[in-house]
């Protein structure tokens, strides 16, 4: 499973990134970077999770 950012969407509003840090990160610039390729299977609960909470809908997985 990985994540996609619809970048038209996203806001960097950081939920994600405070639910599972290790996968989403929002730099500076407030800009939301992906820091995995593939979710590891101990973090992909949270990462469902983290996609159900964005409020702007802006990420979406795919397998």
């Amino acid at each position: 499973m990985r994540v996609v950012v619809d970048r038209d969407l996203c806001e960097a509003n950081a939920v994600c990134a405070g639910l599972v840090p290790e996968v989403f990160d929002v730099d500076d610039d407030d800009e939301l970077h992906i820091l995995v390729d593939e979710v590891p299977a101990a973090l992909a609960d949270g990462v469902r999770r983290a996609v159900q909470s964005c409020p702007k809908t802006a990420l979406r997985l795919a397998e």
